[in-house]
This record gives C-alpha cells, structure tokens and sequence, in this order.
C-alpha cells in the first residue's frame, strides 16, 4: 500500500452500473470513489451504524439526504450520519467522480 495516491488514476466507469474503487480501508475508514457516468444512480439506501460523506471532486449530482434534495457541484461536501438516507444521481452531461468516506468501515 503507498500513502499517496492520485485520484485521477482510479477513475473508472461501468456501463451498468456506478464504479467504485478504493482508496484506502482500514477497521475505521473506507476511503473510495464513485464515479457515476451521466444519468447513472446510485438509489437512496443508509448505513445503520457509519457516517458517510461525499466530497464533489468532477461534475454535478443530485443528492438526497433525508428528505432533502440538492444539486452539488465540484468543492461541494454532503454527509449522511448513521441510519439516514442517502443517494445520488449524475444529472450533468460528464462523468460524477465522488470521494467517499465511511467511518467505520463496513463489515468491521
């Protein structure tokens, strides 16, 4: 494992599906992108006992947190606490790369 890394070399797509990679995990953080190629979704869901968040680094999405909704772009950072819903959609014209953290890491 190398303690850096650049994002850009991680970036994928999937013509089914949002594309996941990852960054880092340990038993306390999972750090990954999701890219999401332009109507693409990853539908509402939650975590019951980790925090998430995703940092905007390319494109535009809808977001849902709760029962709010949102457009966010490049520089903007959502977050879902544990047990509250959560999704996104890439409704701009380009690929949606999100950094995601999940504290702690799922299945720890």
């Amino acid at each position: 494992m190398t303690n850096f890394l650049d994002y850009r070399d991680l970036v994928g797509t999937n013509p089914d599906k949002m594309y996941k990679s990852i960054l880092f995990q340990s038993d306390n953080l999972l750090v990954g992108l999701n890219c999401l190629a332009p109507g693409q979704t990853q539908d509402t869901h939650t975590h019951s006992e980790q925090d998430k968040f995703y940092y905007v680094v390319e494109g535009d999405g809808e977001f849902v947190v709760g029962q709010d909704t949102q457009q966010a772009g490049e520089g903007c950072t959502i977050w879902a606490t544990a047990g509250v819903e959560h999704g996104v959609t890439n409704t701009s014209n380009r690929l949606l790369v999100l950094l995601v953290g999940i504290a702690p890491a799922p299945g720890k």
